[in-house]
């Protein structure tokens, strides 16, 4: 009797155990205040992303938000004019529902600006030649998707080509080596409160956090995908991240390509 009952006790032991590690495993919603450290009250429109999942929300007028997410997963924060934070989800959290958040203030100091006229003559003739021009090409690559890469030179196709037959190339240490990251690239475009959210900004922030890759390593992703420096100067989030997003599609053609025609060769 009692190693019936044992056996008893170690199976429904081992139930109880498989259903919480499943459960935890299993993506669910957290909800959450966000509060403003300086006026204690609510802050609306917070950008919310869970970096793990790549999914976003934003807070309501009462500071409230709700987002799927899993235990162990982070969700990255930011508001204009606030410092932004990650916040790990914890079993806690999931288990009790609503927590309040701090957000802190951020005190923005503005940089010197120098602006430089023109000295216009007055003579059309002359004034036109002193106006900067600039010549941005947009171009197709024959069998692939899109409106066009926008540049100086139509020269994508041979970045790509040696980003993968060159292994120091600047692109094949990006997109080769960070593939966990490059493959949110297609979630985010999916998500239409994250392409809402990159539509707005200018930042580049979100961007960086969801890639983990810094400014300079962004800028020059697009700037290797022969997008002009007009456009990265100038573009909103959402573009950058189309034009990433379809420059590694292009990569990942091609790259195919060379491993077909590598298989062939070997048989």
């Amino acid at each position: 009797m009692r190693y019936f009952l044992f056996l008893f006790l170690c199976l429904a032991l081992t139930y109880s155990y498989g259903q919480d590690s499943t459960s935890t495993n299993l993506p669910t919603k957290v909800k959450g205040t966000i509060i403003s450290t300086s006026t204690n009250g609510p802050l609306s429109e917070v950008n919310i992303v869970n970096i793990n999942q790549v999914v976003g929300t934003s807070t309501n007028d009462d500071g409230e938000f709700e987002i799927k997410a899993r235990a162990n997963d982070t969700l990255h924060l930011s508001y204009l004019g606030y410092k932004s934070i990650k916040v790990r989800v914890t079993n806690d959290w999931l288990k009790f529902g609503n927590t309040k958040i701090n957000m802190t203030e951020l005190a923005l100091a503005l940089e010197e600006v120098t602006v430089t006229q023109l000295q216009l003559t007055g003579y059309l003739e002359v004034d036109m030649k002193m106006i900067p021009v600039t010549s941005n090409n947009r171009y197709r690559i024959s069998g692939l998707s899109g409106i066009g890469y926008e540049g100086g030179e139509p020269n994508i196709a041979n970045k790509v080509l040696g980003a993968i037959f060159n292994p120091a190339d600047f692109l094949y240490n990006m997109f080769g080596k960070k593939p966990n990251e490059m493959r949110k690239l297609r979630k985010m475009k999916e998500d239409d409160e994250i392409r809402n959210q990159l539509a707005k900004r200018y930042d580049r922030e979100m961007l960086m956090v969801l890639l983990q890759v810094n400014k300079f390593d962004l800028d020059e992703i697009v700037n290797q995908c022969n997008y002009s420096r007009d456009f990265i100067n100038t573009a909103n989030d959402l573009q950058m991240l189309d034009a990433i997003s379809e420059c590694y599609e292009e990569y990942k053609v091609i790259s195919r390509n060379k491993d077909k025609k590598r298989n062939s060769s070997k048989s």
